[in-house]
């Protein structure tokens, strides 16, 4: 969506839909407007018509040919933060979606975040909002569409740095969204090339079967060796002359194009929606992007391991054994564990590669999904000081992350009677931290965190918030921006 994203003066404001942000409880609307629009706003939520409930939008007429011709009053709920201003934009924006022209919205000085905040917000909002994943549909819905969002007492560089993060996020959301038949592992390697080239400063290369099992990883071309569509490595490089010449950040992302469970078969209950079990790597080659085109000053190398995970006559078993690109062996013990047998060589690759600074994002286990829902995702880290630099960047992105124990007790649960260790457990017991600790086993020297997205990286229900549509939500982008921004800084 190119939609121009600028400041704005209430004194001289012209707009199809104004959107107002009402807190809940508050008696008030945002100071500078038109004594008018202020009028008709404080007319609507004395008598009920609209409220400052989260994600309640009310739009009504004001005047067809005044400079401003509807408003649309939003909810922010009790807990006003950015998450609560990018869910008033994007409502607005869809209960408006056949307006069309201008979009503004009034900030406000009274709400316990910043003007800058909330035009980053304001601006993610619209973008992440007014996405649409039914891009395969014969016949488009209609929309006029918006072609100008205007910050009324706001940080038109702030909004137009979130709007432009927010598109990376929506490509990110492709990727995932799109048919397994359509988005083969090659194509993805094509798709990553073709936003590369948009991005500007990236160099990228895609290694095939061939390549891959040359470079001795074993447990990524175990993986592959079932499915008729062909694997491929995919690697990102973005470098620049003012960048840290002591760090390289790594980020690796798991792509399993489409994850049928491989032998260890999954149920056939929502197996269509397995074709996001890529979204770690769409949100690693997406947040490549997007750093590439803000221009940050950082080394930063991406690699993502791409393939499906077939049943069939050529495919892995459980009780093989694999050996990995460290030297490690794996006995396979359940065939749709397989995220972390892709990562295993990955991360390696990436450490091999000069990465110094490692996070892998990856749709890795159901059990996170379970413990944390659709709106966190898990972090497990070796390095404490790195951990907290991902965490503080994903609270202030809006990509939401909480830690959990990394413990060297948990290593049993990948205890091998017949190899250096398992690719699972039998038992029903800590899923997701058995997943990091294996994982840990090839993240070689250096500060390293595994971001387990399962949960809000690809959802099946609105969320109730400004990702209100289903499928990929790109999340990882807006952290790996802001993240690769602070290490520049």
């Amino acid at each position: 969506m190119g939609v121009t994203v600028e400041a704005g003066d209430p004194s001289d404001l012209r707009a199809d839909v104004l959107v107002v942000p009402v807190a809940e409880g508050a008696d008030g609307v945002a100071e500078g407007l038109d004594e008018r629009v202020r009028a008709r706003c404080a007319e609507l939520l004395s008598s009920g018509e609209a409220t400052g409930e989260f994600a309640k939008t009310t739009i009504v007429h004001l005047d067809p040919d005044g400079p401003v011709k509807r408003v649309a009053l939003a909810g922010l709920g009790r807990r006003v933060d950015a998450d609560a201003v990018r869910t008033a934009v994007a409502g607005a924006a869809r209960e408006a979606s056949r307006v069309g022209g201008t979009i503004a919205y009034a900030t406000s000085r009274s709400l316990p975040i910043s003007a800058e905040e909330q035009s980053a917000a304001a601006a993610e909002g619209f973008v992440l909002g007014t996405y649409d994943p039914g891009q395969w549909r014969s016949k488009q819905r209609p929309r006029a569409g918006f072609e100008r969002l205007v910050l009324v007492g706001g940080d038109a560089e702030r909004g137009q740095r979130a709007a432009r993060i927010a598109r990376w996020v929506n490509r990110a959301r492709d990727l995932a969204n799109s048919p397994p038949n359509e988005l083969t592992p090659e194509e993805l390697a094509g798709r990553a090339q073709q936003y590369a080239e948009d991005a500007g400063n990236l160099q990228v290369e895609a290694l095939g079967r061939a390549e891959i099992e040359e470079l001795g990883m074993g447990s990524f071309a175990a993986v592959a060796q079932g499915a008729h569509n062909e694997p491929r490595l995919i690697v990102l490089r973005h470098d620049t002359e003012d960048a840290r010449a002591d760090l390289t950040l790594g980020l690796v992302g798991k792509a399993i194009t489409f994850d049928t469970g491989g032998i260890s078969l999954k149920p056939g209950l929502r197996m269509e929606s397995m074709k996001g079990d890529m979204s770690g790597g769409a949100a690693v080659i997406a947040g490549m992007c997007a750093l590439a085109d803000l221009g940050v000053p950082v080394r930063a190398i991406a690699v993502v391991a791409a393939t499906e995970n077939m049943p069939g006559g050529g495919a892995y078993r459980p009780g093989d054994i694999l050996r990995a690109m460290n030297g490690k062996t794996i006995e396979v013990i359940n065939t749709d564990a397989e995220g972390r047998l892709v990562l295993a060589d990955a991360l390696w690759y990436a450490r091999e590669q000069g990465a110094t600074h490692l996070a892998d994002f990856a749709t890795l286990t159901g059990a996170m999904r379970l413990a944390l829902g659709d709106l966190y995702a898990g972090m497990y880290a070796n390095d404490d000081a790195w951990a907290e630099q991902i965490l503080a960047a994903a609270e202030a992105s809006g990509d939401h992350l909480c830690r959990l124990p990394l413990h060297p007790r948990y290593r049993r649960y990948v205890d091998s009677a017949f190899a250096d260790m398992k690719n699972s457990s039998i038992l029903k017991q800590g899923s997701p931290a058995l997943a990091a600790e294996f994982l840990k086993e090839f993240a070689g020297e250096g500060p390293w965190a595994h971001l387990d997205i399962a949960g809000p990286a690809f959802i099946e229900r609105s969320r109730g918030d400004y990702l209100w549509q289903a499928g990929g939500t790109g999340y990882g982008v807006r952290l790996i921006a802001e993240l690769a921004t602070r290490l520049a800084a």
